[in-house]
Formats: C-alpha cells, structure tokens, sequence
C-alpha cells in the first residue's frame, strides 16, 4: 500500500479537503470515505429548500461524481472507518479493508442528540441529519398533520417553519424561557418568536419533556407542567454532539470535539480534523476554544486542514458566521455574541435592525441581524470584516444608518 491522504467523513469538510488538497498541488493518493451512498452534498437545504420546493427534490451536491474521476480522488461511499492504527498510519475499514495514510483528516461531523427520557427513540420521534431524513419529514409535513418540534434553536425553527408552509399544524416546546436563547440575542429571538406566532405556530418556552408516550392515534408529549400535546409526529431538534468515537478510541485529546490546535492538528501531527467534529483555538478572540456548527466553518476549515496537511504553518482565524432563513426573514450573526458587553442597534431598510456588540475596550466582537431577504446581508459582512480587523469603531457612526460601515474600516 503507498500511503496518501485519507479523509474519513465525506461531508462539506472533508469535500472541500480532498479537492483543495489537489489544488495545492499534492499529486499522491487521496481517498474520501463517507458511509453514506451520495456524492457529498450541502446540508443546509435539508431544513428548508428540501422540504419546500415544489418539484421532486435532490441532494445538492458540492461536487458531481465525475468530478471525482477527473482529479484521481477515490470516493469510497458506503463505507465507514472503524478504527485507526496510529503506530502503523491505517485506517481499518468496516469491509475488512485497510488504507495507509500519510496525514489522515477526522471530518467526521456531528450527530442529533437524542433525550435521554422515556419514549424518545419510538418511531414517531424523529432527527434531521441526512437526506433520507429529509424526504421523510417532507412526505409528513402535510396539512392536517400534527407536529410537535422540541428545541427552539435554529433548526427546531427552521422545520417548524418548513412544516407551517407545507400546512401542517406546528407547536414547538422549548425548556428555556425564550427561543434561541444560545447566541442571538433577545431582542432578534423576540422578532423570530412573534413571525412564527403570526404563520400559526403554537409556542411552549420554559416546559420541560417529562416523556413521549405512544397514543391510539399517534403520540402525546408530556410536559412537566402536567400540559399534554399530541402530535403526529415529534421532531428532536435539540442540537447535535460532535462525532468523536473514532478519534477517542485511537487515543486522540478530545474536549467538546476533537481538540485541535490553530493548524487543526490534533494530538497526534500526522492527523488532523475539521468542521462539526473539533474543537479549535480562535485567534481573533484570544485562544478561545469554541466548536462550531455551521456551514462556512466546515467549508473554510477543510480548505484550511489541506494546507495544514501539506505543510503550512498557519493558524485559522476566521470570523464565526451562521444564518438561519425562516418564512421570509434571515437571521446573520457574525462572532461570538458572548463576547460583547456593550450593544449597538442600528436600524435599516423595511424593519430590520443590527446588534452590534463591543467588548469592554469598544473593540467590535459580534454582529447580530434580521431583516427580510437580503437586506442585512451587507453590513454584516462589513461588520465581520471590522471584527476580523480587531476595529474600535467610533459608536455614534456604528448606529448611524446613513454611516456607511465600509468607511469605518479605513478608520
């Protein structure tokens, strides 16, 4: 076997890994192992454009199979590594098989978490995460159907909106006090909570799940309040835990995912993870250890782990960004609102507004928007590319709407 570069996870981390890696000019092997049958695709229509477009849906796919051929990248698909060899640089693979390495890359993602209560893994309670899932909440999402979605994050929002305009009934139950109550801010969350009030979705914050019982005619949530609600079908949207079984048998350092330093190198420098699985320092905000669940993230880290693989010597210190689309607004967030002490709203077109955040010394951390369409779109990229800069904008030109923030980063 003539070592190469092997990627286990076949999502949008390692896609992006395997054709930059060819890019940058490594001629050897590389191989691309996914346990699922398609070709890497994009996950996050799966909440939104699948469930809604009219016409017959399909993955969107980050790269077409042939694509694959075209740059000697081996694609193994349906195939799942079950333990690496580190002493030997193997991978071993659930057929038997086994695959040297000469940098291995863990983008291995992450899975939905589950409730570890009576009736949560009943038939009628479901996980979004792959396609399949996707066309089968589709097929339930109809009018006449009861929904009930725990969690009241991003994508426990985003498929109660899906299923409002498919017509099905929805009531969402969220334990804390407010909707989105892990990095937006209170005063966005209240703009989201009273739009899916206004689509008809019924709201339950601050209940807790005491169980999901089975019913004659489907299931019952009960709450702890005593409160019961039936549905149909009940959605777990409750967040995600990284996929790290692989790496924490092989010995690697794992906290709150694969821990990584700022090259994405775990602990062993001949293998090196990216996206939903790691943990990783954050230069823009200190060294601060964060794992991220986001699209862009595991787009710009498996670009990142390549370079990394092949040899640079450079840190990842990018911006955190997510989105989230709900009926006719978006939501952006830009850093890490947490990091703020001091708020900034600054209004713009047809009611939308910015949060800006500023630290303790007036540097800007984060940037936090909604608006319909694009009409945020803009300013937060301005505003990442000021909290990337490490900028002190002056206040009253931050709120002014008629400052345009692109002034403000020559300032």
């Amino acid at each position: 076997m003539q070592p190469g570069m092997v990627i286990v996870g076949a999502g949008e981390a390692g896609a992006r890994a395997a054709f930059a890696l060819r890019e940058k000019g490594w001629a050897g092997a590389i191989t691309l192992i996914g346990d699922e049958v398609h070709a890497p695709y994009e996950r996050p229509p799966l909440s939104k454009a699948t469930l809604l477009d009219e016409a017959g849906p399909s993955p969107r796919y980050i790269v077409a199979e042939e694509r694959f051929e075209a740059e000697a990248i081996t694609h193994l698909a349906k195939r799942s590594v079950v333990a690496i060899d580190r002493d030997r640089r193997l991978v071993r693979l659930d057929d038997g098989n086994a695959l040297a390495y000469d940098k291995l890359l863990l983008a291995t993602g992450a899975a939905p978490r589950r409730l570890p209560l009576a009736g949560a893994n009943r038939p009628g309670c479901v996980t979004l995460r792959r396609f399949e899932d996707a066309l089968h909440l589709r097929e339930r999402f109809r009018p006449g159907a009861e929904i009930a979605i725990i969690g009241g994050g991003f994508i426990g929002l985003e498929l109660a909106a899906s299923a409002r305009q498919r017509g099905a009934a929805v009531t969402i139950i969220e334990a804390l006090p407010r909707l989105l109550s892990r990095g937006v801010p209170a005063d966005i969350a209240e703009v989201v909570q009273e739009r899916h009030r206004a689509a008809g979705c019924a709201l339950l914050c601050g209940e807790g799940i005491a169980a999901i019982e089975e019913e004659p005619d489907g299931l019952a949530v009960r709450l702890t309040s005593g409160k019961l609600v039936l549905a149909d079908l009940v959605v777990l949207g409750v967040g995600a835990s990284p996929s790290t079984a692989l790496a924490e048998a092989a010995g690697l350092a794992v906290d709150n995912g694969i821990a990584v330093d700022a090259r994405l190198r775990t602990s062993d420098e001949a293998i090196f993870a990216a996206g939903d699985c790691c943990s990783f320092p954050l230069p823009v905000y200190g060294g601060r250890r964060v794992r991220l669940e986001s699209w862009r993230n595991a787009q710009e880290q498996g670009a990142h782990a390549a370079s990394a693989m092949l040899g640079e010597d450079i840190a990842f210190d990018a911006v955190p960004w997510f989105w989230s689309d709900q009926y006719d607004l978006s939501l952006q967030v830009a850093g890490l609102v947490d990091e703020g002490r001091h708020t900034i709203r600054r209004d713009g077109a047809e009611g939308s507004f910015i949060l800006c955040h500023l630290d303790e010394d007036g540097r800007l951390v984060a940037a936090s928007g909604i608006g319909p369409g694009n009409t945020i779109a803009r300013d937060i990229r301005l505003c990442e590319m000021l909290i990337a800069k490490r900028a002190h904008p002056d206040r009253d030109r931050l709120a002014d709407p008629n400052t345009r923030l692109k002034s403000l980063l020559s300032a």
